[in-house]
C-alpha cells in the first residue's frame, strides 16, 4: 500500500472520473443482465414440499406468506452439524433489515436448512437473528435443487453443483433460488449457486468499496478469515 500511486487533486480527479465511465457502463450491462433474467422461462413446481416452522409444518406456497414472489437462502446446515455453516452466517447477517422492504415489493425471504428447527431456532436466538428459517429435514426440497448431495453421490467423487461448472464435495452448498405464484401454481424462476450469491452479501460490496478491498489473495482460500460473528475478538 505505501508504494500506491500518489497525485495531486486534478490527477485523481481525472483518473476517478475516466474510471467513473467504466461504473456506468458496469451498472447498464447489469441492468441488462437483470432484464434478461426476469426474460427467463419458468417451470412449474410439481411436487408437493413440506417444511418444520415455528407454526408447525408448512408447505411451499405457505412460505410466501401473503406475497406473490419468494426468494429462499439455501443455508447450509447439515441434520448432524452443531452450528449452520459460518460463511452462510455471513450472509444471513444482512438479512433482517432488508426483508420489510422486500415485503413492500410482493417478495417474501426465507431461508431453509436440512438441520432440525430445535437447532435452527437456537443460533437464530443465539445471533439475533428475526428472519424466517425453516426445516426441509429429510425432503426433496434441497436435493431437487442443488444445495443437498447424497452420501452414494459424494463417494463416487462428487456430485455436479452450480449447473455442472463445479463438484460438490460435500454434504451441504449455499444458493438462492427464487419463486412466483400464480393463483394456486407455483413456478421456479432462477437458482444461483457459488459465485453468485455474492450479490446478496453487503458487506463484501462494502469491502470492494475500501482501498485493500477483500484482501483475500494471500490467504488459502476466499472467506478464510470469516468466523461465525459471534466468534470475533474486538
Amino acid at each position: 500500500m505505501t508504494h500506491h500511486h500518489i497525485v495531486n487533486h486534478e490527477q485523481w480527479l481525472e483518473a476517478r472520473t475516466r474510471f467513473l465511465a467504466k461504473e456506468k457502463e458496469f451498472t447498464h450491462l447489469r441492468d441488462e443482465l437483470s432484464r434478461q433474467r426476469r426474460e427467463l422461462p419458468w417451470e412449474r413446481v410439481e411436487k408437493s414440499y413440506v417444511f418444520d416452522s415455528e407454526h408447525g409444518k408448512e408447505t411451499l406456497a405457505d412460505l410466501f406468506g401473503k406475497h406473490n414472489q419468494l426468494i429462499v437462502y439455501h443455508f447450509m446446515y447439515a441434520p448432524d452439524w452443531d452450528i449452520g455453516c459460518k460463511h452462510c452466517s455471513f450472509w444471513a447477517d444482512n438479512f433482517n433489515g432488508i426483508i420489510p422492504h422486500l415485503n413492500q415489493r410482493d417478495v417474501s425471504m426465507v431461508a431453509i436448512s436440512r438441520a432440525p428447527l430445535a437447532k435452527l431456532k437456537e443460533q437464530a436466538r443465539e445471533f439475533g437473528w428475526t428472519f424466517k428459517w425453516v426445516s426441509s429435514a429429510d425432503g426433496d426440497f434441497n436435493y431437487d435443487y442443488n444445495v443437498s448431495f447424497s452420501p452414494e453421490a459424494l463417494a463416487q467423487g462428487g456430485a455436479p453443483y452450480n449447473y455442472g461448472t463445479q463438484q460438490a464435495t460435500r454434504s451441504d452448498l449455499p444458493g438462492i433460488s427464487a419463486f412466483i405464484r400464480v393463483g394456486d401454481q407455483i413456478f421456479h424462476t432462477y437458482s444461483t449457486y457459488g459465485r453468485g450469491v455474492d450479490m446478496l452479501n453487503t458487506a463484501y460490496h462494502y469491502l470492494d468499496l475500501a482501498p485493500k478491498g477483500r484482501d483475500e489473495q494471500d490467504l488459502p482460500f476466499p472467506m478464510a478469515w470469516v468466523k461465525h460473528r459471534i466468534a470475533y475478538e474486538s
